[in-house]
């Protein structure tokens, strides 16, 4: 599959000529060859925005919405070409990447409805005659920086609610995904989205901090969206500030699932599988961490780890729950976690192997401080079981890390789970429920070292707008 750059709502080289391959992580062919786009490449993507900004800035909102309600319905119809697509070049199974494409639709049918909610207010002023207004208006050309785990959601993420706000945007793909998140600027373009409103820039791993670089100091450029590792979500940062624009950062999670004494033990197995090993753990909100009270331990670490064990783990095109991690070194890594636990005295209670990419749904009971998964993101199916002595040390446990995104918590009396889900030091909880949940309209992002500002439904309209004061003024007296 060969794919160009897209700018202007053209299909084209990259200025240079290269061009650069994507392979399957699982059969090793070449799943995809992308245009090789460089820093000159960059900057025509934010010029064509640049110019086409005027223009869908004062695009009437209704307009707006028919468009990304027309792109939603075709995102939805394509999700067999996403899902294919994605296996491809992520390893990820065929109900994830259907699943990305239905979440990715949803995304820009609640953006349809965000276009007529960028509001304002009248405040009252202390001058006679003077009518105050504070409104919201598009900031100018932004740009989308998305990541490979969930590339349809997060692509589309970066791009729908700053293009309903009236932004034009410029979404730079990853290059283990760069077929994927094209085919995102496709479905709007193939909407009907004017020239310029969306471009979409693929680039080889060796030019990535240039083009990043060039796309931040671009001075069209007022806004910036990363959605990825906290090592270079603060690199985004550093530049971006030096430049004095902000940037909303989605980063690294730790996610804790806390398990209470008297919780459904059922239930938070059921939510701590889910949680753990979808896509194989590797989504910014998986349960990386289940605290659970010692009275219970053993019980629950029984019936999770029996449930671990029999989820079968194979090539993501076969009848599997586990498909393929991204990358021979994401394998690595976790079969380094899993023997650095293990050495220092943790328990591997369920899988621990790898065949390649391909790495079993992994249960590591009694983890301590002392081994390097209690406090690394794992990314990837190993989970670390943690026993505590009550309340006081759940919550210690659960907010003894850098990382502060998603977090749950199980327990039958719902006023004490409330109580400890206000102490987590994450920007999500959620109640008898997984860590891993995600809708359009809700306000997403985290604390710490996950990032900051949200993503989402009317939250996220005041991180793509800038609010003016504006004033209609009557005779005025002056003191001189």
């Amino acid at each position: 599959m060969d794919i160009g750059l897209l700018i202007d709502n053209e299909d084209v080289p990259a200025r240079a000529g290269g061009a650069f391959e994507r392979r399957d992580p699982v059969r090793g062919d070449v799943a995809s060859r992308a245009a090789a786009g460089g820093v000159d490449d960059a900057v025509r993507a934010v010029e064509a925005a640049a110019a086409a900004f005027p223009a869908w800035s004062a695009t009437p909102p209704t307009a707006r919405r028919a468009l990304l309600l027309k792109a939603a319905d075709l995102m939805a119809a394509r999700a067999d070409d996403f899902a294919a697509t994605m296996t491809r070049e992520t390893g990820a199974t065929t109900p994830w990447g259907r699943f990305n494409a239905t979440l990715a639709a949803n995304m820009l049918r609640e953006a349809a409805a965000m276009t007529t909610q960028i509001g304002g207010e009248v405040i009252p002023s202390d001058k006679p005659g003077c009518l105050s207004l504070a409104i919201r208006q598009a900031a100018g050309v932004c740009v989308g920086i998305a990541p490979w785990n969930a590339p349809v959601i997060l692509g589309t993420r970066a791009v729908a609610l700053p293009i309903a706000c009236g932004n034009t945007v410029v979404l730079k793909a990853s290059e283990l995904c760069p077929a994927t998140q094209r085919m995102i600027g496709e479905v709007l373009r193939d909407a009907g989205l004017p020239k310029g409103v969306i471009n979409v820039v693929t680039n080889a791993p060796a030019d990535a901090a240039a083009v990043v670089e060039a796309l931040i100091v671009h001075p069209a450029v007022k806004r910036i969206n990363f959605t990825g590792s906290t090592r270079v979500g603060r690199i985004i940062a550093e530049t971006a500030a030096r430049h004095l624009k902000p940037v909303l950062l989605e980063l690294g999670g730790k996610a804790p699932l806390i398990v209470l004494d008297d919780a459904d033990l059922d239930a938070a197995v059921d939510a701590a599988i889910f949680g753990s090993f979808m896509n194989q753990g590797q989504i910014c909100m998986s349960t990386e961490r289940i605290i659970v009270d010692e009275t219970i331990a053993d019980a629950f670490v029984a019936k999770f780890a029996a449930r671990a064990a029999a989820l079968p783990a194979g090539d993501p095109r076969g009848p599997v729950v586990l498909g393929s991690l991204v990358s021979e070194a994401a394998a690595e890594k976790i079969e380094a976690l899993v023997a650095d636990a293990r050495a220092k005295g943790a328990e591997i209670r369920a899988g621990g192997t790898r065949e390649g990419t391909i790495v079993t749904a992994t249960v590591i009971d009694r983890v301590t401080p002392e081994m390097r998964i209690y406090s690394e993101e794992s990314f990837g199916p190993a989970k670390s079981v943690i026993r505590v002595r009550g309340v006081e040390e759940a919550i210690r446990v659960a907010n003894d890390t850098e990382y502060g995104l998603s977090s749950a918590v199980f327990g039958r009396d719902v006023q004490r789970a409330m109580e400890v889900a206000r102490r987590l030091e994450t920007g999500i909880c959620h109640i008898n429920g997984p860590t891993v949940a995600d809708e359009a309209q809700m306000p997403f992002g985290g604390v710490k070292a996950s990032g900051y500002g949200r993503f989402g439904g009317k939250a996220g309209i005041a991180e793509f707008t800038d609010l003016r004061w504006i004033t209609i003024e009557g005779p005025q007296h002056y003191p001189f």
